[in-house]
């Protein structure tokens, strides 16, 4: 994985830069090399490097005023949530400074008439919806980070979770936002009633992976909670059924909150962990329903019948709160119990729910022929796949291999009519299979989007675009 190579002349002012930085925020600038480097990767921990420095500023105007002085001196900019990007979005440059948003943590508004909240992005996901809970409301994008992950991330990345297939990704709940350009211009976009005022950029700054603002505000929508919600457990005795049964439900016309999937590696590795008392199965899907008792009851009839047509080895209906917990509880802790066995890598493409098991066998045909397992663990209900290579980063060719399996999973999820990515961005990670799914006019088309927010190309320059295609905008 290539990165352009420093400035030499931001570098050679890096004492001149850190001094009217700690002037634009003080007391909130790091810049001891020993101190740095706990910025110097993502959860994409594979490829490191130490930044120029770090700022954490505590307001929109701090971040504004860093932003002038990193302007002024053509220091690139970094934009960092949590640092739980899985694509390298938040990896730094020797030459760029690293903007983190984690002091900026308090709730601006809450309405329950509104169904909205507004937040300084450094608050963690999980914690919005901690907020909204005395409104009886709760936001609804849930990452399996949703612990540690923040706003800013979420908006960046447009991140989804496994509640998503009812209510959308954070695009679907992100009503405005308080931003900042690279020159340090303040701007507002969107508007908390869900209408824009003048032409809509904001679905543009949501997913762009901080490359066209910084984000330090955001209005999110509310959702009420539901009357009851019910998960049930479906196992199967291969993937190849456990995705059609997907493709069976969603063509029924059902829409579920979620449909999780597992497969017999990740549901061994999770059950070693959590304890959820999962059955002894090659597939698994996790299934919740919500809403009054008789519409559950109704979807689940439904969902059983369904599943029922493709040889289930079991069907366990949670009956109370502790036995949905337990159901959930093996799904949520599925990235850590990973990598308690192996080394992994987490690719994120999505494809037509329809070509659910097609794409299954792919992936298992890939591996073999890599000689690497791959666990998988995902959002089936959206095709939003989430394969985990595992690989031993201590061989010598470990990485590499794992890697070029990565990129031939991603080509299959093209090829099969989806995307390379639904949630987790493309970082450095999918970067140059950029052009596997894109023509070069559509991501020329993309770029000129950056250069009307970014001319200077200044904010996350290295991500995204194959560095070939963006060369010459990075060096004027």
């Amino acid at each position: 994985m290539e990165m352009p190579p420093p400035s030499p002349s931001v570098l050679s002012r890096r004492g001149a830069i850190v001094a009217r930085l700690r002037e634009a925020c003080p007391g909130g600038v790091i810049d001891d090399p020993a101190e740095t480097r706990a910025y110097e990767c993502d959860a994409l921990t594979a490829y490191a490097c130490r930044p120029l420095c770090v700022v954490l500023p505590s307001s929109t105007a701090e971040v504004a005023a860093c932003l002038r002085v990193c302007h002024e001196e053509g220091a690139p900019v970094v934009p960092r949530g949590a640092g739980t990007s899985l694509a390298g979005g938040a990896l730094p440059t020797a030459d760029s400074v690293v903007l983190g948003v984690a002091r900026m943590t308090r709730v601006l508004e809450a309405s329950r008439e509104d169904r909205l909240i507004r937040v300084e992005v450094g608050r963690t996901n999980l914690s919005v919806t901690a907020a909204a809970e005395p409104l009886g409301m709760f936001y609804a994008p849930d990452p399996s980070s949703q612990l540690a992950c923040t706003v800013a991330g979420n908006v960046g990345m447009n991140s989804g979770g496994a509640h998503c297939l009812k209510y959308g990704v954070t695009t679907n709940n992100l009503l405005g936002v308080t931003a900042v350009l690279a020159d340090g211009t303040v701007v507002e976009l969107g508007h908390g009633s869900g209408e824009a005022l003048g032409l809509d950029l904001l679905a543009a700054v949501c997913g762009s992976e901080g490359q066209l603002c910084v984000v330090t505000e955001a209005a999110l929508r509310l959702v009420p909670r539901p009357e009851g919600a019910r998960p049930v457990l479906l196992a199967f005795g291969s993937a190849e059924a456990a995705g059609a049964c997907v493709s069976a439900v969603i063509r029924a016309g059902l829409i579920p909150v979620a449909i999780e999937f597992m497969d017999r590696p990740c549901i061994e590795a999770c059950e070693a962990f959590a304890k959820a008392g999962y059955p002894d199965c090659e597939a698994l899907l996790i299934v919740e329903v919500e809403g009054p008792e008789a519409e559950i009851a109704d979807q689940m009839g439904r969902i059983g019948a369904i599943a029922r047509g493709f040889a289930p080895l079991e069907i366990r209906e949670a009956r109370g709160a502790e036995e949905a917990a337990r159901i959930w509880l093996g799904r949520k802790s599925a990235f850590g119990a990973m990598g308690r066995i192996a080394d992994y890598l987490c690719l994120d493409g999505t494809i037509p729910v329809s070509r659910l098991s097609e794409t299954l066998a792919g992936i298992a045909a890939l591996g073999d022929r890599w000689g690497l397992r791959v666990a998988n663990v995902f959002h089936a209900g959206d095709g939003n796949m989430h394969p985990l290579i595992l690989f031993d980063a201590n061989s010598e060719d470990g990485l590499r291999r794992a890697e070029g399996l990565g990129a031939d999973i991603l080509r299959l999820c093209v090829a099969m009519g989806g995307c390379l990515t639904g949630e987790h961005g493309v970082g450095v990670e999918k970067r140059d299979l950029m052009g596997e799914q894109y023509r070069a006019e559509d991501l020329e088309a993309q770029m000129r989007v950056k250069d009307a927010f970014d001319p200077g190309w200044m904010l996350n320059p290295a991500k995204v675009f194959p560095l070939q295609a963006s060369a010459s905008r990075r060096a004027a």
